[in-house]
């Protein structure tokens, strides 16, 4: 049974319980503060869990595009030195939300691998929760007796509550889970040793294969556990452990999952996988990792320094890193995988079809970037190497590699290695741990429970109609972080709030009370379908009626900038195309950005036709059209443009303003009228494939030309009697300018000429080199070019030269490349050293280099130093 086949027999067995089939959400995850990355099944139905929305259907299946590579949830240090760990992976889950429990999701998974899948009885083992008695929680009596009822007793293993009681995080829904090993050992091993003692031992045979939770507990601030009002089911099948045992292999990466992508990765690189150790993990890795960063860039993720971004880009590098060194490829090579990989998912997942060239290029340069980086990198570590005294580096030096420049700190110890160096691993890991340390203090956030003061999970927005209205706090909860300090979460019956999503900032404005006390709302964010409004107090009387109120200045710049992104993206298709698709938005009151797919640099010509595309729209008026409750299929037929990475439901909201229709939840202008004028502010990349455009509208178009007019006017004031023809009169000046420019540098020639002849009487020769040090008065560029015509006539020459300028110092050592070899010269060591007297630093080539400082005082200590090189 091929993968395609066992996806389908997964999805289709559910079916047939009732179950609904629902599409992956995005990996990538988009409005979640708490998550970067889809990591589990449960993610899309977490607000089912906590209570904050009813489903459609209470039973529902899927198989959902999993990445695991940070937080809680780590495996990446594990992918390629194993053969079942992955980044990102594909989770079959089947779920019910207060409807079944344990019953029937132990009967329906034991029937599934038994029956439909045919997996041999005696090869799985199943595990139970044994209870926690610190936490009163007693054994899943319930769950081992149904399973006492399908197979036999020595089979079924109690599990403590690291393996057996699953948590949504510190805090939220959780409750005991009953794990499915499966053990594809040989007869000889299985006659050594029985499965049940190899569970849950990291056995690379003994697996699991599928997690059901069972979801009865919601997890306090305190730590205490209560019940849920419902009880849920929450399921886990990791996909290619499964086809890794329906086609009877040993190893996760010799199913089809990734045979075609291994075979490709042996062709590119000319390797051959399953013949060495170093070879095997390097090439697993590339097959993992290219599946991960392939499908989080369809999501719409592009690599970057901060976030999630961050975690993608680290992914791609590791992958390039056991490339450059165990595959020998110095050349990008990553990108001609994308190819194999849409081949085989597309069919489940068009997206990768669909964003094919983004993907495609975004990898490419993403590789020639690394590869740069690493080339950097041997560079400097070769200076490291060349400074230090003694056979250790030190760890704070190679952890500057890693953090500054992203060296691969294992490429670092392996280079080390070869060239009879050893790294000082601990100084390294203490170095790490400081900045992981620091970065944990940034971020870390305590959250208290919710404190419920009315029943009302079901919030409305009303927040398209009106900014104000009266409302109740249904209930609060304190946050404290080292960034915002100490504030508070509210949650309101009903909200003119907008939170934020879709690009849009949130909402601020204020509650304020019967007798006119006043709350400020500084933020609106949306969690588990909760619209959250963030104050820095608590209003006095909780339980009272509030007027709250949005601020309407900012809410109506947020909304013409909102409604100039929708006729931006109408503008650019129209202007260069209709591949120009969405890929990312911020749309604050102040200013609107707007990345979108194209490949060359948008032309000032092109500009302004976009620039004068939207103005156009704004001065033809046109209104809103909505549709709050379309239907998803009705809306796309009509035309309306669906955004890369959002998940929609069955019925939308269409926001239309004359020919420009798109899927948006966002608050917009009444008519375009209102936006006043567009401006854009700035075009450039943001990826292979991928640009931005920054603009302003309305109060903010307002502000740029009324500072635009003042500046002239100070330039006409500046230019005085030559105001009449300000341009004319900035030319000749710009003319004059660039003449004296050019008498300057004739005067500086001549002036370094005169000297040339002076420094020439002034050589020293001091065992066979001809020596100078000397504090000198000229620029730069004309230092340089006197000291290679120097040079170019005398042998054995040693220079050093010093120059101050506002108080700034520069050193100048040139060396000839005889006695670079004959004496072992390096003038850039030489300058890092004599650089330290300056308060400064440099480096640079052996027979040339610079240093710079701020410390003009040290200047004769320098050229006092520089004679001990040579004496």
């Amino acid at each position: 049974m091929n993968s395609k086949e066992i996806r389908k027999q997964f999805l289709k067995f559910f079916e047939a319980k009732g179950h609904e089939i629902v599409s992956s959400a995005p990996m990538v995850i988009k409005d979640d503060p708490t998550l970067m990355f889809t990591n589990a099944g449960m993610n899309q139905f977490k607000e089912y869990f906590l209570g904050n929305k009813v489903p459609k259907n209470p039973r529902a299946t899927d198989t959902q595009k999993c990445l695991r590579v940070s937080g809680k949830h780590n495996d990446l240090e594990e992918v390629g030195k194993d053969t079942y760990h992955h980044t990102m992976f594909e989770m079959l889950g089947n779920w019910s939300f207060g409807d079944y429990f344990k019953k029937e999701a132990i009967q329906w998974a034991w029937e599934l691998l038994t029956e439909v899948y045919k997996i041999d009885k005696d090869i799985l083992y199943v595990t139970v929760f044994e209870g926690e008695s610190s936490e009163g929680l007693p054994i899943d009596q319930e769950a081992y007796d149904f399973w006492k009822e399908i197979i036999p007793e020595d089979r079924i293993i109690l599990g403590n509550k690291k393996d057996n009681f699953w948590e949504m995080g510190d805090q939220g829904p959780c409750g005991p889970s009953s794990e499915i090993h499966v053990d594809i050992r040989s007869a000889e091993e299985k006659a050594k040793i029985s499965g049940a003692e190899l569970v849950n031992k990291d056995h690379p045979q003994v697996v699991e294969i599928w997690n059901l939770v069972f979801m009865e507990f919601n997890r306090k601030a305190d730590g205490s556990l209560e019940k849920l009002p419902a009880q849920h089911v929450d399921t886990g099948m990791g996909f290619e452990r499964l086809c890794m045992v329906l086609q009877d292999k040993k190893s996760n990466y010799d199913t089809d999952v990734f045979t075609p992508l291994i075979r490709e990765i042996e062709t590119i690189t000319n390797s051959k996988y399953a013949q060495t150790e170093e070879v095997d993990i390097a090439i697993r890795v590339i097959a993992d990792h290219v599946r991960a960063v392939s499908f989080a860039i369809a999501d719409g993720q592009l690599p970057s320094n901060t976030g999630a971004g961050y975690v993608i880009r680290r992914i791609l590098r590791r992958a390039i890193r056991y490339g450059f060194t165990f595959l020998d490829q110095k050349e990008p090579f990553i990108y001609k995988l994308v190819d194999t990989l849409i081949k085989q998912m597309h069919e489940f997942f068009p997206e990768l079809q669909k964003e094919k060239n983004i993907i495609i290029n975004v990898i490419r340069e993403e590789e020639n970037s690394f590869l740069r980086t690493l080339a950097q990198g041997l560079v400097l570590l070769d200076n490291i190497i060349g400074a230090n005294n003694g056979k250790t580096i030190a760890g704070s030096k190679a952890f500057e590699l890693y953090d500054t420049y992203g060296f691969p700190i294992d490429l670092t110890a392996l280079i080390l290695q070869e060239k009879g160096y050893q790294l000082d691993e601990k100084g390294f890991q203490e170095e790490l741990e400081k900045q992981k340390n620091r970065s944990r203090a940034a971020t870390k956030v305590e959250t208290g429970d919710w404190e419920v003061l009315i029943d009302d999970p079901i919030e409305e927005f009303v927040g398209y109609d009106t900014l104000e209205t009266q409302v109740r706090i249904t209930r609060y909860r304190k946050v404290e972080s080292k960034k915002d300090g100490e504030l508070y979460q509210l949650v309101f019956n009903i909200t003119p709030f907008y939170a934020e999503g879709g690009g849009q900032v949130g909402d601020k404005g204020y509650l304020e009370s019967a007798n006119g006390d006043v709350v400020y709302i500084i933020d609106t964010k949306k969690e588990n379908n909760l619209i959250i409004h963030f104050s820095k107090n608590l209003p006095k009387n909780l339980n009272d009626p509030f007027r709250a109120v949005v601020d309407e200045k900012q809410r109506s710049r947020t909304a013409a900038n909102h409604t100039a992104t929708h006729l931006l993206h109408q503008a650019l298709r129209s202007v260069l195309g209709t591949h120009v698709e969405q890929k990312g938005s911020m749309v604050h009151s102040g200013y609107l950005r707007f990345d979108f797919s194209h490949f060359a640099k948008v032309t000032s010509e092109e500009l302004t036709h976009i620039e004068d595309f939207v103005n156009a729209r704004i001065r033809e008026q046109l209104p809103l059209q909505e549709n709050r409750h379309m239907p998803y299929q009705e809306a796309i037929d009509q035309g309306a443009m669906a955004l890369f990475g959002e998940k929609y439901g069955d019925l939308v909201r269409a926001v239309k303003f004359g020919e420009s229709m798109e899927l948006c939840g966002g608050t917009h202008v009444a008519n375009t009228g209102d936006i006043w004028h567009f401006i854009i502010t700035s075009e450039g990349a943001v990826a292979a494939g991928v640009r931005r455009i920054e603009a302003i509208s309305f109060d903010a178009a307002k502000e740029y030309f009324a500072k635009q007019t003042a500046a002239f006017n100070e330039v006409k004031a500046v230019l005085k009697n030559n105001a009449t023809d300000p341009i004319k009169a900035i030319t000749a000046l710009q003319d004059e300018n660039a003449a004296m420019k050019k008498q300057i540098e004739q005067l500086l020639k001549d002036k370094a000429k005169g000297l040339k002849g002076e420094l020439k009487a002034e050589l020293e020769e001091i065992n066979g080199v001809n020596f100078l040090a000397k504090k000198v008065d000229l620029d730069q560029g004309s230092i340089k070019d006197l000291a290679f015509e120097l040079g170019s006539e005398f042998k054995n020459l040693y220079l050093l030269f010093a120059s101050e300028a506002d108080g700034k110092v520069m050193l100048t050592c040139y060396i000839s490349k005889e006695i670079v070899k004959e004496k072992a010269l390096n003038a850039g060591q030489i300058v890092r050293e004599l650089g330290k007297l300056i308060q400064g630093g440099g480096g640079g080539q052996p027979f040339f280099a610079t240093a710079g400082g701020r410390n003009p005082e040290g200047i004769p200590q320098v050229l006092e130093n520089a004679k001990g090189y040579i004496s």
